[in-house]
């Protein structure tokens, strides 16, 4: 089994690349509780000035990607900034874990959240939800005919018939999934026949697109870019629906976006209070009220009412902790994809 890379070497990377770096940030007021995030912005907007009316505790926000951000603060160590840490996908909160950066959790705050959704090791919490979805032309390929599970698109029927975006954390962290619950051979043989069957596209919404304008079959992305534009213009979905491969399949994997407290904040006891602002029912609530269309994960809070429910999708059981995104890259970049 690979295991993780060292987290400062791919961080090298990420720093260049521009996003999230602070050589070209604006300056951070030490006085504010700082935080990195990767979530959408409107999101984070939402659930920022509701913590602040409430608390009057002032928050200032750096925003990049899931490996922007992860791995700045590695390579920042105990001198970040940062006092929270919010990504899309676990795999980048895991790096910052496995650096061993993070406080635990209140557990006050971990008990706010469905234990599915939320890592066994109290490091960081849960705070929303999306879901792995096949996105379909129903007058290029039949219900009928779609593949039974993920892992069938390596096959060599399906050559030319799918798409994806493989550089996005969004795809990594499913792939992640798939080596936790595959193992090393099985996720490499599966990489193998995405480098010869998939049409590359650059991230979700144009995965999507192309489906929609018959460029291509079926792809592989998250549940809310497709709720999204049904919201609003259909422009980019109204030629397609989704298949939701249930069953606890490969296919079917729920990513948890992550949320955490540095070990090294100067605002400890408010980041404490703001990780517990947004997994309570008000920050929960915040979710479907920003249109984001992500999934809620606070016990017994609703979800936006046209998402069908998380315990419809027969997700795979997995504990987000152990999802090991460098590893992935690394078996990506083997595969060639990358």
């Amino acid at each position: 089994m690979i295991r993780r890379l060292v987290p400062a070497v791919l961080a090298v990377a990420a720093l260049t690349a521009g996003c999230g770096s602070s050589d070209e940030a604006p300056p951070l007021d030490p006085d504010k509780l700082t935080i990195y995030s990767a979530q959408h912005k409107n999101l984070v907007d939402a659930w920022v000035k509701g913590f602040t009316d409430e608390t009057g505790v002032q928050v200032q926000v750096r925003q990049g990607t899931d490996s922007s951000m992860g791995n700045q603060i590695v390579a920042e160590g105990s001198r970040s900034p940062a006092d929270v840490f919010l990504t899309e996908n676990s795999p980048a909160i895991t790096v910052v874990q496995d650096a061993d950066l993070l406080a635990p959790v209140d557990q006050t705050t971990l008990d706010q959240v469905d234990p599915a959704f939320r890592p066994s090791n109290g490091l960081w919490s849960g705070i929303a939800a999306r879901s792995t979805v096949l996105v379909y032309n129903p007058s290029l390929v039949s219900e009928a005919d779609l593949p039974a599970s993920m892992m069938d698109l390596a096959q060599p029927e399906y050559a030319g018939k799918w798409g994806a975006a493989p550089a996005g954390a969004d795809f990594q962290a499913i792939v992640a999934g798939m080596l936790e619950m595959k193992g090393e051979a099985a996720t490499s043989a599966w990489l193998d026949g995405l480098k010869k069957n998939a049409k590359v596209y650059q991230n979700n919404i144009a995965t999507m697109k192309a489906v929609n304008a018959g460029q291509v079959p079926m792809g592989i992305m998250y549940h809310y870019y497709w709720y999204r534009d049904q919201a609003l213009t259909k422009d980019g979905s109204k030629n397609t629906k989704l298949h939701y491969f249930k069953n606890e399949d490969v296919g079917a994997f729920v990513s948890v976006s992550g949320g955490g407290v540095l070990k090294s904040s100067k605002h400890a006891a408010d980041a404490q209070k703001f990780l517990a602002w947004i997994t309570s029912p008000k920050g929960q609530a915040a979710i479907a009220a920003s249109k984001s269309m992500e999934y809620a994960v606070g016990k017994d809070q609703p979800s936006d009412p046209a998402l069908p429910p998380l315990a419809s999708l027969e997700a795979p059981a997995i504990d987000p902790f152990t999802l090991d995104g460098p590893a992935v890259i690394e078996l990506m970049t083997q595969a060639g994809i990358i």
